[in-house]
């Protein structure tokens, strides 16, 4: 298997769930991307990543913290933690995504 194929192929899941339109909305969209970005950042090798790559994981684990967040009725702390940011962050999110992705895909598969 092709070193980072899995993270390339999770981190395009994430950035397709941050594109409009958000049908269940965009708390929904925005937890789905951090799903399918938990599953790739699962065993991820972190010492093959440039900077640029580190910083983006750095970003998207920030916002993805559920820490101190209480889901008593199931909803799902990605969720609730999607519910909480900003438009700004929203945008700084999905950017971190986007260069992520971009870098994965260019890192498993040779593309430019």
């Amino acid at each position: 298997m092709l070193k980072y194929s899995y993270q390339a192929e999770k981190l395009s899941v994430a950035r397709s769930s941050l594109m409009l339109p958000h049908a269940g909305g965009a708390a929904k969209s925005i937890a789905s991307a951090f799903q399918a970005c938990s599953l790739g950042f699962t065993d991820m090798d972190r010492k093959g990543l440039n900077a640029d790559a580190r910083r983006c994981v750095k970003v998207i684990e920030g916002f993805m913290d559920t820490t101190g967040i209480e889901d008593p009725k199931g909803v799902g702390t990605y969720e609730l933690k999607a519910r909480k940011l900003t438009e700004d962050e929203q945008g700084e999110l999905s950017q971190a995504v986007d260069e992520l992705a971009y870098w994965f895909d260019r890192e498993a598969w040779g593309s430019k």
